[in-house]
């Protein structure tokens, strides 16, 4: 028997407001004040538009008034990345170049339906310019500094990218949650660097047209949330679908843990805090078998002339670097250019390359509930560092993709959810499976959430 999230909304209550999911116009304004003053916000937004979500919240006041049925997001505020046509609005996709296009005639598809459900659109959010990074900095409108770690240490860290303002605006309680995109972890990199929930749905539930691509392949429209709870809520919104909970507890599922590739390299913190999560499950009842899964090592391979993400963003980016490449975020034309270099025969065997890849893997993980990895395998590094260094750059940005790209490319669904105690630095545990696998993953992530609470007091 399945349940759905109105019922797991109901069983489970609401953080937010006794009433249900609407907040108070106190939490509203609270909300307004942090994305406008905030020290933590202060690179978080490209543009606030606090008229907006005032009209909205006020909409949803007059329906508290009379009673009447509350949307499902009720006047929450939301923040979107500049990724997404907005009506109205410039999509710079955190650019200079773009800076001066028309404004957008119309919001996009992922955009409208918050709308619908109610959403108070807070504003744009700082990116990666282009999506092109997992780091976060950006050197047209400054880098928001990860707003979890300014609570453990006074070091300025990145917010992992290249949702990057997103994850910032929803740590730093300036929004509730955050519209972005994930190609190759940007949803969970700064999910997992900032301690919140990132959930990368299979790709092709949520419409993603009206936002500027970075791979049309591996694109991915989804959000940044507090909560698997919450992560459900918006997923069911932005892909207008309902979400099937079976709710089963832990002791029922079956899960795996890869050691190939996703453990390598775990810093001190996280392989702590992994391995830690790893024993509660156990002691609540799940049941984790170690496997080797030999594909993940044919990644680097497939990927080593730049992958869909090269190819794809050099068709949409060439003419316009033809003539306006120098105000470029040199990092992300490097990338971009690489894919100058790949043929029309080579695209085509990549896709080919990956249909066989996918079979492989799935007939692997077929009898599993869902995988479990570390979603990145360090802690987030200090921003000063990779800004002045490029070998520093490259390689905290290879280290940040590693594990999450591998589901981008499974045309998979994941979730990543904190994971490490109180007062340490964040790190995301990454439950992971198949494409249309979604519920499942959704399903286990809610249990292993609870048992983490649980064990953490």
């Amino acid at each position: 028997m399945t349940e759905d999230i109105t019922a797991v909304r109901a069983r489970m209550g609401s953080p937010h407001r006794n009433e249900g999911l609407a907040p108070s116009a106190h939490a509203r304004f609270a909300a307004c004040a942090r994305a406008a003053a905030s020290a933590e916000n202060e690179h978080s937004f490209v543009q606030t538009r606090f008229d907006e979500a005032a009209a909205q919240a006020a909409a949803v006041d007059a329906l508290l008034t009379t009673g009447a049925p509350l949307p499902p997001l009720a006047g929450l505020c939301v923040s979107v990345k500049d990724l997404f046509d907005v009506q109205g609005q410039v999509t710079a996709a955190g650019s200079s170049v773009l800076a001066a296009r028309p404004a957008a005639a119309a919001d996009c598809t992922a955009v409208a339906r918050l709308r619908r459900a109610g959403a108070a659109l807070i504003g744009r959010t700082n990116m990666s310019e282009f999506a092109f990074s997992g780091v976060g900095i950006n050197p047209h409108h400054g880098t928001p500094a990860n707003a979890a770690t300014a609570q453990i240490d006074q070091v300025p860290r990145i917010p992992g990218g290249s949702t990057s303002g997103g994850g910032v605006s929803v740590a730093s309680g300036a929004a509730w949650a955050a519209l972005g995109s994930d190609t190759g972890g940007s949803i969970r990199i700064p999910a997992a660097l900032q301690g919140l929930v990132g959930f990368k749905n299979t790709a092709r539930l949520t419409p993603t047209e009206g936002a500027i691509p970075l791979s049309m392949t591996l694109d991915t429209a989804c959000a940044i949330t507090l909560s698997v709870r919450d992560a459900v809520l918006l997923h069911e919104v932005l892909a207008d679908r309902r979400v099937a909970l079976a709710g089963r507890p832990l002791g029922a599922l079956r899960l795996a843990m890869p050691t190939t590739l996703m453990l390598d390299g775990m810093d001190a913190t996280v392989a702590e805090a992994f391995q830690s999560s790893v024993a509660t499950l156990r002691t609540s009842g799940a049941r984790i078998e170690e496997i080797a899964l030999p594909a993940l090592s044919e990644l680097a391979s497939m990927m080593a002339n730049g992958g869909f993400s090269a190819a794809e963003s050099w068709a949409w980016h060439r003419h316009l670097m033809a003539d306006h490449e120098a105000q470029y975020d040199p990092r992300v034309a490097m990338r971009i250019r690489r894919g100058e270099r790949m043929s029309a025969a080579d695209y085509i065997d990549l896709h080919a390359t990956r249909r066989d890849w996918i079979a492989r893997m799935e007939s692997t993980l077929r009898g599993f509930d869902a995988m479990l990895s570390p979603t990145v395998p360090i802690v987030a590094p200090p921003i000063a560092a990779l800004v002045a260094d490029d070998n520093a750059f490259f390689t905290a940005n290879g280290l940040l993709l590693r594990n999450p790209s591998a589901v981008n490319m499974l045309d998979g669904c994941a979730v990543s959810l904190p994971c490490h105690a109180q007062g340490q630095m964040p790190v995301g545990l990454m439950v992971w499976s198949s494409a249309l696998r979604d519920d499942t993953v959704l399903d286990v992530s809610l249990a292993i959430e609870a048992a983490l609470a649980a064990q953490a007091g």
